[in-house]
């Protein structure tokens, strides 16, 4: 079958065919409106779809290539239309003359580190320009790395693998796609994020320099899967001074890797001839999300702090924003946006103690009974004039469990969201993130509606927001500055109710959506 001379969408003239794939088929065209050649790709659906099921593919198809049409950058192939014709979907992008990694590879084997290293740092470039924009590859590997003739290097297929359904389980039980290049939580089932493109990038970079990627190509798919979820990568022995830096790319826990536009900086600087810049591992700590999915597993250590019952339980659970081995038994809520990470605490030291240490515990509960009985007598004489004078910001309520009290602040007035009808002005997009702050942790309910659906489901509902915020005792917004239109990077001072403090740098993204701008998505950058 031949295509060659079709008039898509009554505009685009296709010639010859440059490639195809599980996910469509691509030609080269000529534009016949704008007079230029372009890439045409006609996106391929899953064979026996219910109608629903293909209609929804369809507008998935068309939305996310609106969402890849956001993204302009040197690095990245461009979209410039999204179109239908004889019902099927059509997506229309710049034409590099070029090859791809893949087919690169499969001429030469292998290259040189160091050219490595600049490959991937143009790719990533494109990449941090991505998430900023709220955006996640979801597929990167060999074959969507494009080496133009003219030395430039693009990054492809953004959004289209979620679009179409590629590298998921289709209703036969087989997989559409290699999961060679997946991220291990991804390969558990957890939704991609930023830092899964990190790792898939690491996957793609480790490929081009030892052969095959981390975890070979093991023709058995399934088999593929599961050593993939183990997260388990072999040194690579070609890598020269790219070692350290791939493998921390590919490390197992998505919070331990670094962030897009660190693994740009990192590997530029191996491009030049210079050392790479290491990045700190995050403290062993139960790690909430901070993009869509369930969360991760943490670590046994974790699981057996010191917290209180009520505040450990939602956040020893299995866990994508990740983390490190105990498997416990339901995920807790994801991590509102801009929740902070809990300090870490030492683990517990076991039960054993000695027969002095038991001796100075049975003195202690009885002079802890002895000051009880003290107190309830002064406050029998006084309490009223102590409750009068502690004024009406806090009220002190006491655990169900006989704990110790603990300080609820009251809420305050909030005023309604304020409605936008026309495209909101940055200055109206920082305002709806310093008024969303303002709120926390005081107002939680009047927060939670100020995020996106998507938000709020992600954050396990209002019972999981409220629990991560019930942590917080006061927060400081340091900053707030613009990173794209719809993202804006904060720094946070987070005052926590165990006494800890912690200062963070966060990526907030905003949807302007029902008059309103509302959190769409939250972003650790890391600690200040």
């Amino acid at each position: 079958m031949t295509d060659d001379g079709r008039l898509v969408a009554g505009r685009y003239r296709l010639g010859q065919r440059i490639g195809s794939g599980a996910m469509g088929i691509v030609w080269q065209a000529h534009d016949e409106r704008l007079h230029r050649t372009v890439a045409v790709k006609q996106l391929l659906l899953q064979p026996g779809l219910a109608e629903a099921d293909t209609d929804e593919a369809k507008r998935r198809a068309m939305r996310e290539g609106r969402i890849a049409a956001r993204l302009q950058h040197p690095h990245a192939i461009a979209v410039y239309d999204v179109a239908e014709d004889d019902g099927q979907p059509w997506l229309v992008m710049e034409y590099l003359p070029s090859k791809s990694l893949s087919t690169v590879l499969s001429e030469r084997g292998t290259l040189p580190p160091r050219d490595v290293a600049s490959i991937g740092s143009q790719v990533a470039s494109a990449l941090a320009a991505a998430h900023n924009a709220g955006i996640v590859h979801r597929d990167i590997k060999p074959g969507n790395v494009l080496l133009g003739d003219d030395g430039t290097v693009k990054i492809t297929d953004f959004g289209i693998s979620r679009a179409t359904g590629d590298v998921t389980v289709t209703a036969t039980g087989m997989l559409a796609g290699t999961p060679a290049y997946l991220a291990p939580e991804v390969a558990k089932g957890y939704d991609p994020g930023p830092p899964s493109d990190v790792f898939s990038l690491g996957s793609t970079l480790y490929a081009a320099i030892e052969g095959m990627p981390p975890f070979g190509l093991n023709e058995n798919t399934i088999a593929l899967l599961h050593q993939v979820a183990s997260g388990k990568v072999t040194p690579p022995k070609q890598a020269g001074p790219l070692t350290a830096l791939l493998m921390r790319l590919l490390r197992a826990e998505p919070e331990d890797r670094p962030t897009m536009a660190e693994a740009k900086e990192a590997l530029a600087a191996v491009a030049a001839g210079r050392a790479a810049p290491d990045f700190p591992v995050a403290l062993p700590t139960s790690h909430p999300p901070s993009w869509q999915g369930a969360p991760v597993q943490v670590p046994q250590q974790a699981a057996t702090r010191a917290l209180a019952p009520a505040a450990n339980s939602t956040r020893v659970a299995p866990a994508p924003t990740p983390p490190r081995p105990a498997k416990p038994a339901s995920p807790p809520p994801a991590r509102p946006a801009a929740a902070p990470r809990p300090a870490g605490r030492p683990a517990s030291r076991g039960p054993v103690k000695s027969k002095r240490s038991t001796v100075f515990t049975a003195l202690a509960i009885v002079a802890a009974a002895v000051v009880g009985i003290l107190l309830a007598s002064m406050w029998s004489k006084d309490g009223g004039e102590q409750q009068q004078a502690a004024g009406p910001t806090t009220s002190t309520t006491k655990q169900a469990a006989g704990g110790e009290p603990s300080e609820t602040p009251s809420k305050k007035p909030t005023p309604p969201p304020a409605k936008i009808t026309t495209d909101p002005t940055p200055q109206q997009q920082e305002q709806a993130i310093r008024d969303y702050f303002a709120l926390m942790p005081t107002n939680v309910e009047d927060g939670f509606v100020r995020l996106t659906a998507e938000m709020q489901s992600n954050s396990g509902g209002l019972d999981g927001y409220k629990g991560w915020w019930g942590q917080v005792r006061s927060i400081e917004l340091n900053s707030v500055k613009i990173n794209e239109p719809y993202a804006y990077e904060v720094e946070i001072t987070y005052n926590m109710k165990d006494n800890s403090v912690s200062r963070e740098r966060r990526l907030i993204v905003l949807k302007w959506e029902r008059q309103g701008l509302f959190i769409a998505r939250d972003h650790h950058l890391g600690r200040v």
